[in-house]
C-alpha cells in the first residue's frame, strides 16, 4: 500500500510540473521503456495493476514490475541515465523542495536515503528518482 501511495503522489506532483513534456515513460524492472502521450493521460490503480489510459488506449501494468517513470519530451529517456550512471556528485531534494545533502555519486546517496521519492540535480539535469529497498 505505501509503494501505490508513493506512486501516485509522485505522478500527481510530476503531472502538475509537466507542461513541457509530451510523453510519460515507464521503464520496468527489466529496463524496458514504455512511453505515453501526455494528452488525456490518466493513471488508476487496480489492485496491483497501474491502469494506464490515453488517447491511444488502455495498458495494465503491474506494480511491483514498475521501476520508475519520468517526463519526457520526445518519449525517451537518457537525461535519467546521465544522473543515475554518473560517477559526479548530486544534490538531493525532498519533493517539497527541502535540501537533504550532496552526494559523491547517485549511487552512493540511493545507498544512504530511506525508500521514497526525490529530485535528483547533477549538473544541468534534474531528474525525480524513486529509491526502493
Amino acid at each position: 500500500m505505501k509503494k501505490i501511495f508513493l506512486l501516485l503522489a509522485v505522478s500527481c506532483v510530476m503531472l502538475t510540473q509537466a507542461s513541457t513534456y509530451n510523453f510519460l515513460v515507464f521503464t520496468n524492472t527489466e529496463g524496458t521503456n514504455t512511453a505515453f502521450n501526455v494528452d488525456g493521460l490518466t493513471l488508476r490503480v487496480e489492485g496491483s495493476n497501474l491502469q494506464v489510459t490515453n488517447a491511444d488506449g488502455t495498458v495494465n501494468m503491474i506494480l511491483t514490475a514498475l521501476k520508475s517513470m519520468q517526463f519526457s519530451e520526445d518519449g525517451t529517456l537518457t537525461a535519467l541515465d546521465d544522473v543515475l550512471n554518473a560517477d559526479a556528485p548530486v544534490h538531493v531534494f525532498s519533493l517539497s523542495g527541502t535540501s537533504l545533502g550532496t552526494y559523491d555519486s547517485m549511487m552512493e546517496a540511493a545507498k544512504k536515503l530511506n525508500p521514497g521519492a526525490y529530485v535528483i540535480s547533477n549538473g544541468n539535469v534534474t531528474q525525480t528518482v524513486m529509491i526502493k529497498n
